[in-house]
């Protein structure tokens, strides 16, 4: 192994283990809290969470083996079963966060008629919809011998095949990423923007009310009136930066594997390696960006995951000192958790959260 294929395994080895810890917490969190589980939100975040982590499992491995050794899996139909698995979990996941955003327009957008819109049931149903079509991609692939070991990319994947089968597979290597990288795409960004309109109707209701509040109270500090102006420049622009958050992780893990793989349909055009697999660990990298930006940062995520700290310290729990310091460490866990930013959350929004702060020292 050269410097360059050493850097890129010690990334995919970094990917790997981030992705299996944090999918593993979300499962962990939606199975200790029913709440968490049972909603339409929760259902998409399981599916999410499992897919990445069977991705993380049984399909970076064997790409980091191909890293290491510059060779495919040594036993007979392993690099087409890996295939498979790798085409159906990347389309299933592209096409469950085109879900979950399509989630969060229903939920911001109709709040009160969201629950009639969008039952369990038809978050199944839409699931199921998503898995069907990455399954007839990845048994197409699969039929048609086109799923093998890509030295290009390191990994068990769609390969070139023979120069009279490639028209066929330039069309169905098109209508897949069409399919599960720009419909995603566009159904990510039109719900998205749905979402900011609605946020900065909220955010102008919050301006007004802050204003004519300082504009009443002209008694009041100096230090309070320049919090409340700092904190409502801050609500301006939070739903921005959000939202533009979900969108660039998707363009940023997608994209670069996305062009990579049409790029390598024109003849006279070959993928220098490290770039295919650096690109294959960008799209590795979308496993490790969603729990946090899905789940693991959200409040109900954080006050569960305090919850859990809390009782496992309770568990270990020794008389005299021992039992002090553990309530103090439990506290402090709690505390940490309390403190950490969060993100916009998939059901509502919580820009209102420091204008109440805000209002609250006015009074």
């Amino acid at each position: 192994m050269g410097p360059g294929e050493t850097l890129l395994a010690g990334l995919l080895v970094m990917v790997l283990a981030v992705a299996l810890l944090s999918n593993a917490l979300v499962l962990l969190c939606c199975a200790y809290s029913s709440k968490l589980r049972t909603g339409t939100s929760g259902v998409l975040l399981v599916n999410l969470s499992l897919g990445h982590l069977l991705l993380a499992a049984l399909d970076m491995p064997f790409t980091l083996l191909g890293v290491m050794r510059g060779q495919p899996p040594s036993a007979p139909g392993a690099c087409q079963a890996i295939g498979f698995l790798d085409t159906f979990l990347a389309s299933n996941a592209a096409l469950s966060v085109a879900a979950l955003s399509a989630d969060q327009w229903l939920a911001v957008g109709f709040p009160l008629r969201y629950a009639g819109r969008l039952r369990p049931r038809d978050a199944v149903l839409l699931l199921g919809c998503a898995w069907g079509q990455s399954l007839v991609f990845s048994v197409a692939a699969l039929g048609c011998s086109w799923l093998g070991y890509s030295s290009a990319f390191a990994s068990c994947s769609l390969r070139l095949p023979p120069e009279p089968e490639r028209p066929r597979f330039a069309a169905f290597t098109a209508t897949l990423h069409a399919m599960g990288f720009a419909l995603p795409l566009a159904v990510i960004c039109l719900t998205s923007l749905q979402v900011h309109r609605v946020a900065r109707s909220h955010c102008q209701r919050m301006d007004i009310v802050t204003m004519k509040a300082l504009m009443l109270l002209a008694d009041l500090h100096p230090s309070v009136r320049q919090r409340c102006l700092i904190q409502q420049k801050r609500r301006r622009h939070r739903a921005t930066r959000k939202i533009g958050i979900s969108i660039a992780s998707f363009l940023i893990c997608f994209a670069p594997y996305v062009v990579t793989r049409l790029v390598e349909l024109v003849p006279f055009v070959t993928v220098n390696a490290h770039w295919g697999i650096l690109s294959k660990c960008l799209t590795y990298s979308k496993a490790v960006a969603d729990p946090f930006t899905y789940s693991l940062l959200r409040r109900p995520f954080r006050q569960v995951l305090a919850g859990m700290a809390r009782r496992l310290l309770k568990r270990t729990l020794r008389p005299g000192s021992t039992h002090n310091s553990s309530l103090d460490l439990a506290s402090m866990v709690h505390q940490v958790l309390k403190r950490t930013p969060r993100p916009a959350s998939t059901h509502s929004s919580s820009l209102d959260a420091e204008n109440d702060s805000c209002l609250q020292q006015i009074h």
